[in-house]
């Protein structure tokens, strides 16, 4: 306790100030993350723009694919210009950005709005994570960046909470909401963030990220590293479908009211708190609780595995996790998310934090920040995946708007096109008027006769794909 305290001690108030802003980045990320997915793909008369599965797919997989490859830039601008100038211009461009996602309707105005805000999010990540490096020493690192990845968490549970509440008013204000957090960080990085102690670049900002590119380059020659990110591509791209699926199954496929119910039977006040005016519990409130199991048990988890070796404690989790992911929907009863959420959270913790351990390990000493920049990259390409399964494979196997349109093809039923003037809604209203169903029932025909869940048996086999890949990896490479 004593040498923790002591460390606490050794922390400057730039560390505090940092780990702050991450809580308030994360909230509004995650505020606005967690529900994306909802909001572009819901019905047009809820607020929501009503695109399809396959652009909601490409339009968040492309953009974020794009944001985790920009620190590898971003970082040699930061160290050219400095921490705070670059921390000032990315909450400008975020704040703005957020404001404008509510803004702006057009499937091209919000491809390129996004752009724009994953442009902010680029120049932020770099910043962070070398503050909290700089401001750290080797006796205080460890568990400086604990508290760093505690608070990552921290943020990422408390946003879509909010967002929950204020997209019952209207989706506008989630996007609000997040711009007005940032705008806190705004005031934050002006009143009080001191630039860490590094020597600014004196090369031009080309030849910097020239050198970068180079370097990277000659990274990526070792052919052993190299094959680990390829592989490490599935892990993401099966994790990701956490943000890009799960909350818009839910949404679609769950009554979630029983969970309400339950909870109103053991405290009123509790169910209001958490449930919305429908008598529903929000996508985003039980996909939050991954985060809060991270908060919860992730120190636990982490002490567990500690004796482990960084790869056989990856290829555990990422099978864990598999198997989670797996079991989300093998029932459709809502319930059952709690256990198999936990599954899933269990085996993310045993291998996320594992993946830059093992970096760290198998970079050369003198090249493990060129080593920890490639990190991004199989990141960047799990999210570009993860969209293109989450968009036309979801579309084809498990949207509800999609596969009720075959159904009703198939009776020979005459209901218009989607458009403006005909919305989701007013299609499943038409659709359940013609066949005779209420609304519960057309959603348990259309499961009992597609079963859209097994679209969680494709995310499942990538999982245990990438570990059988790992496994011939450990066996024959590494």
């Amino acid at each position: 306790m004593n040498r923790i305290t002591q460390s606490f001690k050794r922390f400057p108030r730039t560390f505090w100030i940092a780990n702050t802003m991450e809580l308030f980045e994360r909230w509004a990320w995650y505020g606005m993350f967690m529900v994306l997915a909802l909001y572009l793909t819901g019905s047009r008369d809820t607020g929501a723009l009503g695109f399809t599965q396959t652009q909601k797919g490409y339009l968040i997989g492309t953009v974020v694919a794009v944001l985790y490859f920009l620190p590898i830039i971003t970082g040699a601008i930061a160290d050219k210009f400095g921490y705070k100038r670059i921390l000032i211009i990315s909450y400008l461009i975020l704040a703005s950005g957020y404001f404008m996602m509510g803004v702006f309707k057009s499937y091209a105005s919000m491809w390129f709005v996004f752009l724009f805000l994953a442009i902010g999010a680029g120049l932020f990540k770099p910043v962070i994570t070398a503050t909290i490096a700089k401001t750290t020493d080797d006796k205080s690192s460890s568990i400086g960046f604990g508290i760093f990845y505690m608070i990552v968490n921290v943020g990422a549970f408390i946003g879509p909470v909010f967002a929950a509440k204020f997209r019952e008013i209207s989706w506008n204000y989630v996007f609000i909401m997040s711009s007005v957090v940032i705008l806190i960080n705004l005031l934050l990085v002006i009143l009080f963030y001191k630039e860490p102690l590094s020597e600014k670049k004196s090369e031009p900002l080309s030849q910097s990220i020239s050198v970068i590119f180079k370097n990277l380059f000659g990274v990526l020659k070792n052919f052993k590293f190299l094959v680990f990110l390829i592989i490490i591509i599935g892990f993401w791209t099966m994790y990701n479908q956490l943000f890009y699926t799960l909350p818009v199954f839910i949404d679609q496929w769950l009554d979630t009211s029983v969970i309400y119910d339950a909870l109103a039977g053991i405290s009123p006040r509790l169910a209001s708190a958490i449930g919305t005016a429908k008598g529903t519990i929000a996508p985003e409130m039980l996909t939050n609780i991954d985060a809060l199991y991270i908060v919860l048990f992730q120190v636990m988890v982490s002490a567990f595995i500690m004796k482990y070796k960084p790869l056989n404690s990856m290829i555990a989790g990422i099978f864990i996790c598999s198997i989670g992911i797996g079991l989300w929907f093998v029932t459709s009863n809502p319930f059952y998310l709690f256990l198999t959420i936990l599954i899933f959270a269990i085996g993310e913790m045993a291998s996320s934090p594992k993946i830059l351990e093992y970096i760290g390990k198998i970079a050369p000493k003198e090249k493990v920040a060129m080593y920890m920049g490639a990190y991004y990259l199989p990141m960047a390409g799990g999210n570009f995946f993860a969209g293109i399964l989450s968009g036309n494979v979801y579309g084809k196997m498990s949207d509800k708007i999609t596969l009720l349109q075959t159904e009703v093809s198939k009776r020979g039923l005459e209901i218009p096109e989607i458009s403006d003037n005909f919305t989701q809604s007013d299609y499943i209203n038409r659709a359940c008027e013609l066949m005779g169903f209420d609304h519960q029932t057309l959603t348990d025909y259309l499961w009992n006769t597609y079963h859209p869940s097994e679209i969680w048996i494709v995310f499942t086999g990538i999982g245990i794909g990438t570990v059988i890949l790992f496994w011939l990896y450990d066996k024959f490479i590494h």
